[in-house]
């Protein structure tokens, strides 16, 4: 049986090297751990040769792996440039974070204008809460992303503002004088939640948690059912189902932080959201 090596095992393989280790070339790559060490062990049988052996806590290249290294170089090399030559870029992956409210509010401006300015790029997305969303940015695992908050963050940079309106079902009516307002809100740690909490103790309204919820449908499923009032942002045209509690109203921004995984063009995107 005919023996090839495949282009993305050597991508993978050269990674090892570049990145200094399997994790760091997994996340260069946005792929597993596990995804790399298969793409070395198919390497590895292809060529009947062991490539890397564990070397304390850590592993190293064999004299046969350095050997690859080389010709891994080489045709990786080659294969790029022929692409190139035929007017094929090599494709990149450039992954894009976002909270829920800029999904819907910034996503459809914003994945317009990354097509055009990287069209050999493909464009993935990443919908989370903002704090996984900071927790993937860290380890390398999304490029981008849409945060609801101040910018207090050294890779962190304004880009605009959206503004936050209460909403409550219809017919909500604010408790008896002295009665806490029932709040609903994200699961904590959230910036929304915390501006909703301390934005209605600066104007003395005693106010209370009375649901919360992980996800965007949770929060809107419950001010549906009238279990309190909820800030978001503002919607273009609210559900019939909502509408504007009468409650002190309150302003965000939405910083996009700047680039951070190993595989994003060397050219940030930004964007600049309409308030």
């Amino acid at each position: 049986m005919a023996r090839n090596l495949d282009i993305v095992t050597l991508r993978s393989f050269v990674a090892v090297a570049d990145c200094g280790g399997f994790q760091r070339a997994a996340t260069s790559l946005h792929l597993s751990q596990g995804a790399v060490s298969q793409h070395v062990r198919r390497l590895e049988e292809a060529l009947g040769r062991t490539l890397v052996e564990r070397q304390g806590r850590g592993s190293r290249f064999t004299a046969d792996g350095e050997a690859l290294l080389t010709h891994a170089r080489r045709i990786l090399g080659v294969h790029d440039e022929t692409l190139r030559d035929f007017g094929v870029e090599p494709g990149q992956t450039l992954v894009i974070g976002s909270t829920e409210h800029a999904a819907a509010q910034l996503l459809p401006d914003l994945a317009a204008a990354l097509s055009a300015t990287f069209p050999h790029c493909r464009i993935r997305f990443r919908i989370d809460r903002g704090t996984q969303l900071r927790s993937r940015l860290t380890e390398g695992r999304i490029d981008l992303a849409l945060l609801l908050g101040p910018p207090d963050e050294p890779d962190a940079r304004a880009v605009g503002e959206l503004d936050l309106t209460w909403y409550a079902a219809p017919g909500w009516t604010r408790p008896a004088r002295g009665q806490p307002i029932s709040l609903v809100a994200f699961d904590a740690p959230c910036a929304l939640r915390t501006r909703a909490l301390e934005t209605l103790a600066a104007h003395g309204v005693p106010a209370e948690v009375g649901c919360e919820a992980p996800h965007l449908a949770g929060v809107q499923a419950a001010v549906r059912a009238g279990l309190g009032i909820g800030l978001m942002a503002t919607l273009g045209k609210p559900p019939k189902v909502w509408s504007p509690a009468r409650t002190s109203p309150s302003r965000g921004r939405w910083p996009c932080s700047r680039p951070r995984g190993a595989g994003c063009p060397p050219t940030s995107p930004t964007g600049r959201p309409r308030p």
